[in-house]
């Protein structure tokens, strides 16, 4: 399953309203789980989310972030995608904010697409100006347009 797959415009909010990394993390898990019926248990999500943040922040380089948790309370692998121009403190490998959110969703027993959208997501982030253009989509739609090349 390749990330476009997963994208639902439902679930891209252009530009998340929140300014740091817990009222992110918890903007992103509701936008899914209102948005979708691939998660029955948002507060679930949330939890599994903070545990793997705990692990070590999901904020990678160049202002991407891909948080992600594992739970029962997904039914598939599913996506959020938010921007935040200004960008959010998220203890990002590189030390600079967060700017370009993807959360990721799996239930416990379905590793490969989830593996293979963090990959997707991963090689994304070597474009800078790939990753400028999405930050500053004006809408959902734009932001998808972007993604699938349009």
């Amino acid at each position: 399953m390749s990330l476009i797959e997963l994208i639902d415009k439902r679930t891209v909010k252009v530009p998340l309203e929140s300014v740091d990394k817990q009222s992110i993390l918890r903007e992103m898990v509701d936008l899914l789980a209102s948005a979708t019926d691939k998660v029955s248990d948002p507060e679930a999500l949330y939890r599994a989310v903070l545990d793997r943040e705990a692990l070590g922040s999901t904020g990678l380089e160049d202002g991407i972030a891909v948080p992600h948790g594992k739970t029962g309370a997904a039914r598939n692998v599913c996506l959020a995608i938010g921007t935040a121009p200004q960008g959010i403190d998220f203890d990002a490998a590189d030390g600079k904010p967060s700017r370009l959110f993807f959360l990721i969703a799996a239930p416990t027993d379905k590793a490969g697409p989830h593996v293979a959208a963090l990959a997707e997501i991963a090689r994304l982030a070597h474009s800078s100006a790939l990753i400028n253009a999405l930050v500053h989509a004006r809408d959902a739609s734009e932001l998808i347009g972007i993604l699938q090349g349009d």
